[in-house]
């Protein structure tokens, strides 16, 4: 009998639960939108009860419609949207505040007056790998904390825990049982030192958090805690790790240089270093790509807050078209972009920019402007951020970038695929299975559970869907890229 991992996937825009085979085929999926609110410009925010009920939906849909028995399902791996905060009360399980996304730029004003102490930003980068940005988890916690009446009475009496969305989770889904994480998601917190492995004493009390909040960090492959699913079974949840290192597991990169870009709501390229600690000189972020059997890996990554963003603004705010797979033909509808060009800043600008208070820009508008030329843009922004990030882990080692292994919903677009084999120069592999966060948290699951060997007897289930190799001449391509940086200049504060 046929032997499955079941993967909860929650990311920004959805709960997702999968089904996986042994060989890494999708037996079944179900998927629950949830819903993004802004109270206020840069500000981002979900409701935690929505994360936790959707993906119990999701979970419990998956099992029904797939026919698959509980006792056939190994155990249970959990990927999740990184650095989003969650603060709760351990007594009631309630959260004291909504969630704050990963994307939400509030704090930018508390870290600009960090930054201008001298020295400070280079300790954090040290121990963190990190920048100090609104995008990490720290700042948003001190927010929480100092803006929330009641807040900081109650985690100095030791009433508040905090969390990362797979943390949050687990506490649910376990009924209070576990308060962890996987050390992955620590590492994106700019609370833990990915040095000494452990929550960093002075970054708490840089950021005045008590550390009775913090939950313990576990490896990627770990007793994680029991789910009860519909049925009455109990399941083991044995693998737990952040979204873009659950998919570049997912996506094979194992071993040093190996990268992977994964298109979703935001952009993420992750190159591994292997087991030696590498800062970056040209503003990328250090991160844990995994621990697994006592051994840690780090990767460089580049962080890009909005990819398939641009797509859902131009079909839900203007309207240009129905369905997301529309783009790509009438991205062909047009011999070029015709000067136009789409920055995707909504939410401030990653790396290797790293500027919050930056938005998004449409440039290079004529009367002969079509939404064709529009959507055009946005699909090659995707490419031209990347090429940012690629050049910038170019300089940081000795990188020279042949292949790139990408997944996301948005490699489902052969347009985009193609214009980014050739601005980059490279071949773009687009895995047979697109799902590479869930499978690279199924992977770890299946371990814990037996159903491999180990991680690489897991990961060796990866295959080729199609290879994109390319095709333009290089003074062309490098013509174009000159005129997005000009454009990236525009969106600057």
């Amino acid at each position: 009998m046929s032997k499955f991992i079941l993967s909860i996937d929650q990311g920004t825009s959805s709960s997702r639960a999968i089904l996986f085979n042994d060989q890494g085929d999708v037996h079944a999926v179900s998927q629950k939108e949830i819903k993004l609110t802004y109270p206020h410009q840069g500000w981002v925010e979900q409701n935690p009860q929505e994360l936790v009920d959707s993906s119990v939906y999701a979970v419990n849909d998956v099992i029904q419609k797939s026919s698959v028995p509980s006792a056939d399902i190994v155990g249970v791996g959990i990927s999740n949207q990184r650095e989003t905060t969650i603060v709760w009360n351990k007594n009631t399980g309630q959260p004291v505040y909504n969630a704050i996304v990963w994307q939400d730029r509030r704090t930018a004003d508390f870290c600009a007056t960090l930054k201008a102490h001298d020295g400070l930003e280079f300790e954090v980068n040290k121990k963190t790998g990190l920048l100090l940005d609104p995008y990490f988890s720290a700042t948003k916690i001190y927010w929480i904390l100092e803006n929330v009446d009641g807040a900081r009475t109650q985690a100095e009496n030791g009433d508040l825990l905090f969390g990362t969305v797979d943390c949050y989770l687990l506490w649910h889904l376990t009924n209070g049982k576990v308060h962890a994480t996987d050390i992955t998601n620590a590492s994106r917190t700019m609370l833990f030192n990915i040095n000494g492995h452990n929550w960093d004493k002075d970054l708490l009390k840089l950021f005045n958090i008590p550390e009775s909040m913090m939950p313990q960090v576990h490896a990627n492959i770990s007793d994680f805690g029991q789910l009860n699913v519909g049925d009455g079974a109990i399941l083991n949840i044995g693998g737990v790790a952040g979204d873009q290192q659950a998919a570049s597991i997912g996506q094979g990169c194992l071993s040093p240089g190996m990268l992977k870009s994964t298109y979703g709501t935001g952009c993420f390229a992750l190159v591994n270093t292997g087991e030696e600690l590498t800062l970056s000189k040209n503003k990328l972020l250090t991160t844990i790509a995994y621990k697994i059997d006592n051994k840690v890996s780090y990767a460089l990554e580049g962080s890009i807050f909005n990819a398939g963003t641009a797509i859902q603004f131009l079909r839900d705010n203007i309207g240009l078209f129905d369905h997301a797979s529309d783009t790509a033909g009438m991205a062909r509808n047009v011999e070029d972009n015709n000067g136009v060009y789409f920055v995707p800043a909504f939410t401030g600008l990653g790396a290797p920019y790293w500027d919050p208070d930056a938005r998004g820009v449409i440039c290079g508008i004529g009367r002969d402007t079509t939404k064709d030329h529009i959507v055009r843009a946005a699909l090659e922004a995707q490419a031209y951020q990347t090429r940012d990030l690629l050049e910038t882990m170019e300089k940081d080692g000795d990188l020279d970038v042949a292949v790139l292994r990408v997944d996301g919903g948005l490699v489902a677009n052969e347009f985009m695929c193609q214009f980014m084999a050739d601005t980059l120069g490279a071949a773009i592999e687009v895995p047979r299975v697109f799902e590479s966060t869930a499978w690279g948290a199924a992977c770890l699951a299946g371990v814990h559970g037996g159903l491999f060997s180990d991680i690489n007897d897991a990961v060796s289930r990866w295959s080729l869907g199609k290879r994109y190799e390319p095709s333009r001449e290089k003074a062309v391509v490098d013509k174009y890229y000159t005129q997005w940086r000009k454009a990236v200049e525009k969106t600057y504060s």
